[in-house]
């Protein structure tokens, strides 16, 4: 399980705060012949996110109507938020019949500008 400290301490580390990175979810899955191995089995981008106080999660929703989030977008939100919502869980809501799937970790590509929430299917 991931929280909103662990998405801030990782943006700051990993890609130095740069706000112009957009944000996708990277959907893992057993690898049939080694249920030890996690396969890629596709990428969708974030499109907008909800944060519920009282649930104490942050929930980023999967939407390729909109254009992908932007990190700069999300950490404004996040920045100002009370202490205590720094521990509340990230979830990657990818549609209306799915349950939304906890993050197991982050990535990024350099290369695309892109920073990756890795969820469990």
């Amino acid at each position: 399980m991931k929280v909103i400290i662990d998405l801030i301490e990782d943006i700051r580390e990993e890609i130095a705060n740069q706000e112009s990175y957009t944000l996708h979810a990277m959907l893992l899955k057993e690898h049939p012949d080694d249920l030890d191995q996690l396969i890629s089995v596709g990428e969708a981008s974030i499109g907008s996110f909800v944060h519920n106080e009282s649930d104490k999660k942050l929930s980023l929703i999967v939407d390729t109507t909109r254009e992908s989030l932007t990190v700069g977008e999300l950490i404004k939100h996040l920045l100002i938020l009370p202490t205590p919502s720094m521990m509340h869980e990230i979830l990657i809501s990818i549609n209306a019949e799915h349950p939304a799937v906890e993050v197991i970790g982050f990535g990024k590509d350099t290369q695309s500008r892109k920073y990756i929430f890795f969820i469990k299917l």
